[in-house]
């Protein structure tokens, strides 16, 4: 029962990467797209009920964050139709993160992915506003934003936490 929460997070890697075999077109797609999504808040959920909260599940957690966002990066940005200041903002987003970590393994040893409030959000709206991006550019335009904050937060939070 301890091992559930993992288990989850494993089923929620085994579904990403089944997205590079589904179709966008194909209702298979969204259906695991938003178990995907339902996981990522159950095997946290259920950690902290079973009080079985390890290291090891909060990396395999980011871990499984990280696989299912380049999924659907992998699945999705090709088809949607994006300015390029977008994919620039993108890119110095992920740059800042990449830094962060390197800095993490420079300073401790050790990469470490905070699971901050700012990083939750950024992950619970990137979920809810993927498919949007269809309809408008708005909507992707405020988890940038929302991300940009994450990310520079997760770099202040990677120096003070250690």
């Amino acid at each position: 029962m301890k091992q559930l929460p993992n288990i989850i997070t494993l089923l929620r890697i085994a579904g990403s990467l089944s997205l590079l075999l589904c179709d966008v077109a194909n209702d298979s797609f969204w259906i695991i797209y938003v178990l995907c999504g339902i996981s990522d808040i159950a095997d946290g959920w259920l950690a902290r009920k079973l009080k079985c909260v390890t290291k090891k599940g909060a990396l395999l957690d980011s871990l499984a964050d990280i696989c299912f966002v380049v999924c659907c990066a992998w699945t999705l940005l090709p088809i949607l139709e994006l300015p390029q200041w977008l994919w620039l903002w993108a890119g110095i987003i992920v740059v800042i993160k990449v830094m962060s970590q390197i800095s993490a393994l420079v300073m401790y040893g050790r990469c470490s992915f905070p699971h901050t409030a700012a990083n939750k959000a950024t992950g619970f709206l990137l979920f809810i506003v993927v498919p949007m991006t269809f309809v408008s550019v708005i909507p992707i335009i405020i988890v940038a934003a929302v991300a940009t904050f994450a990310a520079i937060h997760e770099g202040m939070a990677l120096t003070v936490r250690h």
